[in-house]
């Protein structure tokens, strides 16, 4: 993990459909970005909806709420039009922004991981990372960073 106070590092990804979002497009914003291991699993959705039923909220906060994993643009696009979710996920197949981030999962016997460790960074209006949390609880989280807020 990424230690708080320092800057977040930057990253332009294709969302769930196939636009372009770079860390700099938020300035002046509150950004929740959150890494999750794969769509359609029960922990990811979990935590997905979570984000969905509390959004209104995060936008009366005036944040944004980023969701970050390896799975294609496609199967973000299957996963948000299942479950309605109306933030922005972001696809990393070659795991730049994972590793970045310093998220990436170990894999075993010292093989290279293969996906993200469930972690939520909350990132400033200045592109500072304000608070880091490592090996988020699904169903919590949402509701964890609503309140940091």
């Amino acid at each position: 993990m990424l230690t708080t106070g320092t800057t977040a590092p930057a990253f332009s990804l294709r969302d769930q459909n196939g636009e372009l979002h770079s860390l700099s497009d938020y300035r002046g914003q509150t950004v929740i970005l959150y890494f999750y291991p794969k769509d359609m699993t029960g922990g990811c959705t979990s935590q997905a909806c979570s984000f969905r039923d509390l959004y209104p909220q995060f936008l009366e906060k005036g944040a944004v709420v980023l969701g970050v994993s390896k799975d294609s643009v496609e199967s973000h696009k299957r996963f948000e039009e299942k479950h309605g979710l109306p933030f922005t996920l972001l696809s990393d197949p070659e795991l730049q922004v994972i590793k970045a981030y310093d998220v990436l999962k170990p894999g075993k016997d010292g093989a290279p991981g293969k996906g993200p460790i469930r972690s939520t960074y909350l990132i400033d209006g200045n592109g500072i990372i304000v608070k880091a949390f490592g090996a988020v609880k699904a169903k919590e989280n949402a509701a964890q960073m609503l309140e940091e807020l």
